[in-house]
C-alpha cells in the first residue's frame, strides 16, 4: 500500500503541529505501508531522519491553487498512490485514488476571515469542503464534538467519521526546558506576575471578552499585594492586525496591564507556560484545543470554556466557565489565582490528562483507517 500525505501546511499553527507529529509517529511504527510526503524539501527536512519507506514528492504549488487541482492528481497516479491523506478538508477536485481527510474544526466555515466578501468566501469554502468530505472514503476528526459538528453541518453519517485524538506536541518531550529561563524573562522585561493566553487571534478565540474579564478580575483583586502588578500576556498575532483588541484594552482601562508579544520562539513559549500563574483559554469553539494541554504539561492551572470540545478533552483537569459571560470568566480568573486547593488539584489533574493522549496511539489508529479504507473498497 502506498499512502500520500500532504505536508504543505506543516508550518501553520495547530495544523502544522498535527501534521508534524502524526508523520513522525507513523515513521516509528513497524509498518509495511510506503509513504509519499507532498511538500517542499525544507518541510521534509524538518521532520528529521525518516525510515526508507518514506519519500518526498517535492511539490511547490499552494494548496487550493489551480496547479494543485490540475497537476497533483496526475502526480499521484504516476506514483501509484492508493490513498491520499489530506490533513485539512480541502482537496483536489479530482483524486485518482481513495482519500482520507482529517478535520480539526470548522473554523474557516464558521468564521469568515474577511468582513468584505466574507459571505462569498465562506460559501466557496463550504462548497469545496462539502465536495471533498462527501467524496472521500473516510474522515478523521479530533474529538467527538468535532464529529457531531461535521455530521450536523454536512449531513455525513457519524459512522463515516473516526475520532482520533491529538496529543501534546512531542517537542515538549524531546527538547529540554531552557536553563536560562530567568534571562529569557528578563529579556522580555517580564518581572511581574502574569496570566497567559497563547494561540491564534481569531474571532472565536474570544479575546475581547477575556480582556474585559481580566479587567474585572484585576479590579476585584485590588488590595491583594500579590496581584497589584498582575498582567495579561497574549501570544499570537501582532496587535496592529487586530484593532478590536486595541479598542477593548482602551475601553476597559487595562492598557498598561495587557501585553501583546506576537509570536515567540518555542523555548520562550515554554518559559511563559511554566511561569504563568494561570493559562486562560475561554474559546467559543475548538476542535480539540492544544494550547491548554501544553500549559498543563508545564504544571500551570488552566481556565477554559464549557462549550464545544473543551469539556470532552479536558474534563475536570481545567476550570470550566461559560465563555459568553464576562463576569463568569472574571470569577474564574479570580478563583484560579487565589484558591490554592483548586490550583493544586488542577495542576495534578493536568499532568494526568496530558498522559491520556498519545501520538503513537493516534498513528496506529490512523494506519487502521488506511487499511480499513483499502479493504472496504477493493
Amino acid at each position: 500500500m502506498r499512502v500520500a500525505i500532504d505536508i504543505r501546511r506543516m508550518g501553520d499553527f495547530g495544523l502544522g503541529t498535527y501534521t508534524r507529529n502524526i508523520v513522525r509517529a507513523l515513521a516509528r511504527l513497524d509498518s509495511d505501508i510506503n509513504y509519499l510526503l507532498i511538500g517542499r524539501a525544507r518541510l521534509y527536512e524538518e521532520l528529521g531522519k525518516l525510515p526508507a519507506h518514506f519519500e518526498l514528492l517535492d511539490y511547490a504549488a499552494e494548496p487550493g491553487s489551480f496547479r494543485t487541482h490540475l497537476h497533483l492528481p496526475a502526480a499521484l497516479a504516476q506514483r501509484g498512490v492508493d490513498i491520499l491523506h489530506m490533513p485539512w478538508f480541502y482537496a483536489p477536485v479530482v483524486v485518482p485514488c481513495r482519500m482520507v481527510i482529517t478535520v480539526h474544526d470548522l473554523t474557516e466555515l464558521m468564521y469568515a476571515r474577511d468582513a468584505v466578501g466574507g459571505a462569498i468566501l465562506q460559501a466557496g469554502r463550504r462548497h469545496f469542503a462539502r465536495r471533498a468530505l462527501l467524496h472521500c472514503s473516510r474522515i478523521i476528526s479530533v474529538s467527538q464534538a468535532a464529529q457531531r459538528e461535521l455530521a450536523r453541518v454536512f449531513g455525513i453519517p457519524e459512522s463515516k467519521i473516526e475520532v482520533i485524538y491529538n496529543a501534546l506536541d512531542e517537542r515538549f518531550h524531546s527538547e529540554p526546558y531552557p536553563r536560562d529561563d530567568a534571562q529569557i524573562l528578563e529579556r522580555h522585561a517580564i518581572h511581574y506576575p502574569f496570566v497567559l493566553y497563547a494561540g491564534n487571534i481569531r474571532p472565536h478565540k474570544n479575546l475581547p471578552r477575556l480582556i474585559e474579564a481580566f479587567s474585572v478580575a484585576k479590579a476585584e483583586l485590588r488590595g491583594n499585594p500579590e496581584f497589584d502588578h498582575l498582567k495579561l500576556l497574549v501570544i499570537g498575532d501582532e496587535l496592529a492586525q487586530h484593532p478590536d483588541l486595541r479598542r477593548a484594552v482602551v475601553r476597559t482601562r487595562v492598557r498598561e496591564d495587557v501585553r501583546f508579544l506576537g509570536f515567540v520562539p518555542h523555548p520562550v513559549l515554554r518559559v511563559l507556560y511554566k511561569h504563568a500563574r494561570a493559562f486562560l483559554f475561554p474559546s467559543l469553539y475548538e476542535g480539540f484545543g492544544l494550547p491548554p494541554l501544553e500549559a498543563m504539561a508545564h504544571g500551570t492551572p488552566v481556565l477554559t470554556s464549557n462549550v464545544s470540545s473543551l469539556p470532552e478533552v479536558f474534563g475536570d483537569s481545567a476550570l470550566l466557565v461559560n465563555p459568553e459571560k464576562v463576569f463568569e470568566i472574571a470569577r474564574g480568573i479570580r478563583q484560579i489565582l487565589t484558591d490554592q486547593e483548586l490550583r493544586a488539584r488542577l495542576v495534578q489533574a493536568g499532568h494526568e490528562r496530558v498522559k491520556l493522549y498519545s501520538w503513537d496511539r493516534a498513528a496506529r489508529q490512523v494506519e487502521d483507517v488506511y487499511r480499513a479504507v483499502l479493504t472496504a473498497e477493493t
